[in-house]
């Protein structure tokens, strides 16, 4: 086990390049179950969670081969075995092996995904989008079954805008007999990344982006080579840190429109952007204005960046309400941030925050991933060395971050914790 320190205070300058997008990534990996031919993704950020989701594609019979950011994967000998524990657990986004191996095999058991603890993430409209299309969904022994004779086309409505459920819904049925309408389907960019892998493999999709997505389900699917999207919460993290603590820094390799939401909030602080075709320029202001921030479904403000915002919040002047609607308990990093000299409150499903307060280096820990961002940014800005421990969490969205972050300015390390410190800091 290791923890990350940080030396705050320290301006950053220079250019940062944006990774593959993490989200589309532990879809894409899935999807490539359902062709019969090799499926080449390039592009993909080198974070552990494709590491977790390459030994289970290997533990149903695929062959996986990585070279760099390229991964290529062979599912001809892949079979519908069992997935009932050990890397399930790992992540929540292995539940995409279960639209994935039923499209394929019109069967599929696993067991209960894991991930980070954001509060209830129920995957009922994965079920009742299974179900919709002729499939049986049981809970057997702690793992979930799903099976069908055959796949058949369905009209299937969306209790709410689930970007899992699109994408598993999607999974399942382009190889389903007949037709498909997903309705109130979600619109975030990493559908339409996936929607383009499955294209490319010979799928029938349109109007992924939208709130309808129409599937004609095809027999086969082959092999493709693919590349993935930037990642816009990696970038959407580094605008927040680099309007925090930035002298100028030029974030490379992005799609500024699936930032939309975020630019407009850094630019009601005061924070200069400046556009370009795969670039963004980003410089602070002298001082901060405080705003109020409420997360949505896309293309509202992502709940992935609310917590790293609430960490700027604290240099702006004045108080701001943070709301989550996607996630009204993923507030787990307030309590580390008061640590640090923060002046925020918690309550039910939204935080206030009041500035402009120095933050002080501490030692606090990363509950999730995006928390474990918001501490990165906040021990960046502090005065003084901050110690996160949690280091997992981080590692598991954000590639090569402290190479990334030292290479324009900052300066953080690894250390390793022992033992005897490791039990003394879990009691805490």
């Amino acid at each position: 086990m290791h923890k990350l320190m940080i030396e705050g205070g320290r301006p950053l300058e220079g250019t940062l390049r944006v990774s593959g997008a993490k989200n589309s990534a532990v879809a894409l990996l899935p999807a490539a179950i359902l062709a019969e031919s090799p499926v080449t993704i390039e592009g993909l950020p080198d974070i552990s969670d494709l590491e977790t989701l390459s030994g289970l594609l290997r533990e149903i019979g695929g062959e996986v081969t990585e070279e760099g950011r390229t991964i290529h994967i062979d599912p001809s000998g892949m079979a519908p075995l069992a997935l009932p524990n050990g890397r399930v657990k790992k992540l929540r986004a292995s539940y995409y092996f279960m639209g994935a191996m039923l499209g394929r095999f019109n069967k599929a058991v696993l067991g209960m995904p894991g991930g980070c603890h954001l509060g209830p993430r129920p995957i009922d409209q994965h079920i009742k989008g299974f179900e919709a299309l002729g499939a049986e969904v049981t809970n057997e022994q702690g793992s979930i079954c799903i099976r069908a004779e055959k796949l058949k086309g369905a009209r299937i409505y969306l209790d709410m805008a689930s970007v899992g459920a699109t994408i598993n819904i999607m999974l399942a049925a382009v190889r389903a007999e007949g037709k498909t309408l997903i309705e109130n389907a979600a619109k975030e960019p990493e559908i339409i990344d996936v929607a383009t892998l499955l294209s490319s493999m010979g799928a029938n999709i349109k109007g992924a982006g939208t709130d309808v997505v129409r599937i004609e389900g095809v027999e086969h699917l082959s092999g493709c080579r693919h590349t993935i999207i930037p990642d816009r919460i990696e970038a959407g993290t580094y605008a927040i840190l680099a309007s925090a603590q930035g002298n100028g820094v030029i974030l490379d390799n992005v799609i500024p429109q699936h930032l939309d939401s975020l630019l407009a909030k850094l630019r009601e602080t005061g924070v200069t952007i400046e556009e370009k075709d795969d670039q963004l320029y980003i410089r602070p202001p002298e001082t901060y204005k405080s705003v109020d921030v409420k997360t949505f479904v896309y293309p509202g403000f992502p709940t992935d960046l609310q917590q790293p915002f609430t960490s700027l919040l604290t240099k702006a002047e004045g108080s701001a309400v943070v709301t989550d609607t996607i996630y009204p308990s993923r507030f787990k990093h307030i309590d580390e941030l008061r640590r640090m000299n923060a002046k925020v409150k918690e309550y039910e499903g939204y935080a206030i925050v009041e500035g402009p307060v120095p933050l002080q280096g501490a030692r606090v820990r990363a509950s999730d991933l995006r928390a474990g961002a918001a501490l990165v940014i906040a021990g960046l800005m502090a005065d003084g060395v901050t110690e996160i421990r949690g280091v997992e969490h981080i590692e598991r969205g954000y590639e090569n971050m402290v190479e990334k972050l030292n290479s324009i300015g900052a300066n953080m390390w690894y250390e390793e914790i022992s033992e005897t410190k490791q039990e003394q800091f879990q009691k805490y």
